[in-house]
């Protein structure tokens, strides 16, 4: 199998594997008992609290463990909803090409009188600082603009827009899940007050994430129980080993995030190359075309629209030689509908189902990259011809 779906998910890390073991087996303590067995669970939740944070260069006490992503950004929206309302700021931006967790979130709020406003993408998948700014109202409590879009791997304009949200004394939430691992995160620089990120976009386990919350006393719970645990503001026993997995995964890529960067972005590029050259001896290279990011741009994420050509049966092809890529989120890939991302940047509902993500990790190799190029761009012409071979 070559597997270049790394956008929905990568292989765990063996370092991090290792690092989870004890805590499945002979530390299975409760992190919240107060006898020796499980006060050790509880320090190896404090540990990987300290890993994350300085991944993020941030404090320990602003990191708050979650399911995953998705749950850390409807933490921001339902969290936040009294507090905007108690200061009458209930306007609130997100950008077009957000995952769905925020649009759904950001939406849910429309029942308590919120209005939501959605910032254009650009036809290259960005959104324009400018745009942040001239949308700002008096009544605007919260910017929610994604650092790398998860279908195009777009890089949008953070720091500039963290700047505009301080200038005006907004509260700025950026969903980093797709850019930890491949570019720097530091909220500082940002200058958010929310970010999430999730660990199994980064070699460790599912079913954890965390959010970074600058100041944790304007959130309120969504999900109730004890009081101590994540501070009072998430309920439910600690996943200690899949916390413990997150922390190790994020001091790895801390400390090889320069060069896995690099990598990445070289199999990426490499791959490009490949497959069109692939396709101009095929005759077929006019057929491809680059949706959002750059090819050269830093990053892990490929999309290409192969005009005429559905993103699906493509897909479902080359599951069948082994290759695994993908049409588009892995959150909305049993959907029939076109990618909202995809037609938020201008793309027509047809070139859209004609887009097909790939994504690569430090763990593709560059022999895999040009194997798959060459495969998929067999697979392309069969499909290019009407031919069944």
């Amino acid at each position: 199998m070559i597997y270049l779906d790394n956008a929905a998910t990568t292989q765990i890390d063996k370092r991090v594997l290792d690092a989870m073991m004890p805590y499945l087996t002979t530390q299975y303590g409760n992190a919240g008992t107060l006898y020796k067995f499980g006060r050790s669970a509880g320090e190896a939740v404090k540990q990987a609290r300290a890993q994350i944070a300085e991944f993020l260069n941030a404090k320990p006490e602003q990191i708050l463990f979650t399911s995953g992503g998705s749950e850390a950004n409807s933490l921001v929206f339902q969290g936040l909803k009294e507090y905007l309302k108690s200061i009458g700021k209930t306007h609130i931006l997100v950008s077009a090409i957000e995952h769905d967790s925020v649009l759904k979130a950001a939406h849910s709020l429309i029942k308590d009188e919120f209005y939501i406003e959605y910032l254009p993408a650009h036809s290259d998948g960005k959104v324009f600082a400018q745009s942040v700014e001239d949308a700002i109202t008096p009544k605007t409590g919260l910017v929610s603009v994604m650092y790398v879009n998860n279908e195009t791997g777009a890089v949008n304009p953070i720091e500039e827009i963290g700047t505009i949200c301080m200038k005006c004394g907004i509260l700025f939430h950026t969903d980093c899940v797709q850019a930890a691992g491949c570019h720097p995160i530091d909220v500082e620089k940002i200058g958010c007050d929310f970010l999430s990120i999730s660990s199994h976009k980064i070699h460790g386990p599912k079913g954890v994430g965390a959010l970074f919350a600058k100041e944790k006393s304007m959130l309120a719970s969504i999900i109730f129980g004890g009081a101590e645990q994540e501070f009072g503001l998430r309920g439910g026993t600690e996943n200690v080993a899949g916390i413990v997995g997150f922390g190790m995964a994020c001091e790895i890529s801390t400390k090889s995030l320069h060069e896995d960067c690099i990598w990445v972005s070289t199999l990426k590029q490499r791959f490009y190359m490949a497959l069109t050259d692939a396709l101009k001896k095929n005759g077929c290279a006019e057929i491809v075309h680059t949706n959002g990011s750059s090819v050269l741009s830093p990053g892990k994420t490929l999309n290409l629209c192969l005009r005429g050509i559905d993103g699906q049966t493509l897909l479902l092809m080359l599951d069948g030689k082994s290759i695994c890529i993908s049409a588009g989120s892995a959150c909305r890939s049993h959907e029939a509908e076109p990618s909202h991302v995809l037609i938020a940047m201008g793309l027509t509902p047809d070139e859209a189902r004609s887009s097909i993500r790939i994504s690569f990790s430090r763990m593709n190799t560059a022999d895999e990259i040009v194997d798959a190029a060459n495969i998929i761009a067999s697979c392309i012409e069969i499909l290019a011809s009407g031919v069944e071979k």
